[in-house]
């Protein structure tokens, strides 16, 4: 035997035990991928195979990435900004879209005010914005369930008429805005400007009887450090790319959605420790009130730039 036919041998012997791991076989337990915190809608019904032509990966989404800390020494400049976002925004559509077996067959909406009935994270009052009043799993149900309705109907049994009292179903649709407080902190450690989101809160459209629109109103407030770990086990809808999402904390840290601010933190506020008026509560119109809000987008743009001239 030639010294060339030996290592042939020699090289197939070695190869051969390890051809499985070459191979490309079919799993016997199909994966079906689910988000880890579970379905956030009743009537969701999970696929009872996997869902497309490949082989779905386990979920491995866990806890969120910790922020880095900053400390209070080496905070230089801080100011505390409120944005408005629209849901009916093309940008914005991850916070409409209706659900599906990633995002646990919900809304972001919906992914809140499940976790909120199961103890999961801790919703505050809308009364104020700095998160001074609990919010409890009663009121919460008392708001999303409505004012109750009496209908009169007949009686299948003897053909008389009585009277029932209904709750019309919460309908996640009626959010269409999301008020977001996030503060810009410039750490000299870092040498840069940090953004950090505070708080989410969901605003609901109002419609009275007839279906005419009342106005709108914010739900609750969510302190975002403390839902930043639930959120991380739900992904936002990617558009362009259903094989490229990002989980909600990823979504919302990255600031991918489209805004306009509201507020900038001011010393015009009538009440103790709050932080200020809004460019609408200073009577500006909404069209100034717009203008105002690019003009304190761009200061702050240009205020890291700032901190390094002195």
């Amino acid at each position: 035997m030639t010294s060339r036919n030996f290592i042939t041998l020699a090289l197939a012997a070695i190869l051969l035990p390890c051809s499985p791991l070459f191979a490309q076989t079919g799993n016997p337990d199909p994966v079906i991928a689910r988000p880890a915190q579970g379905a956030v809608n009743t009537s969701w019904r999970w696929s009872l195979t996997p869902d497309g032509g490949y082989e779905h990966a386990k979920d491995t989404r866990g806890a969120a990435l910790p922020w880095q800390n900053i400390r209070e020494e080496d905070l230089l400049w801080k100011r505390r900004v409120w944005r408005e976002v629209s849901t009916l925004e093309k940008q914005n559509l991850p916070f409409s879209y209706a659900g599906d077996e990633k995002t646990g067959g919900g809304m972001l909406i919906e992914i809140l005010i499940d976790a909120i009935k199961k103890g999961k994270i801790q919703a505050y009052a809308n009364s104020d914005d700095r998160f001074t009043t609990v919010f409890s799993r009663e009121a919460l149900d008392e708001q999303i369930k409505g004012k109750a309705d009496t209908q009169h109907i007949i009686n299948p049994v003897n053909d008389s008429e009585m009277e029932v009292i209904i709750y019309k179903d919460f309908n996640p649709e009626t959010v269409t805005k999301y008020r977001i407080i996030e503060d810009w902190l410039f750490d000299r450690n870092m040498g840069q400007m940090v953004v950090r989101i505070a708080g989410i809160a969901p605003v609901r459209d109002i419609y009275g009887p007839s279906n005419d629109y009342r106005g709108s109103q914010a739900m609750f407030w969510v302190y975002y450090p403390d839902a930043r770990n639930l959120l991380a086990g739900y992904e936002a809808v990617n558009p362009a790319n259903d094989a490229q999402r990002e989980s909600w904390v990823d979504y919302l840290d990255g600031h991918r959605f489209a805004s306009r601010i509201t507020k900038v933190s001011n010393t015009h506020g009538d009440a103790a420790g709050s932080y200020g008026q809004s460019f609408a509560e200073n009577g500006q119109t909404p069209m100034e009130a717009l203008y105002s809000g690019q003009r304190a987008a761009n200061a702050l743009a240009n205020k890291e730039h700032d901190m390094w001239e002195y």
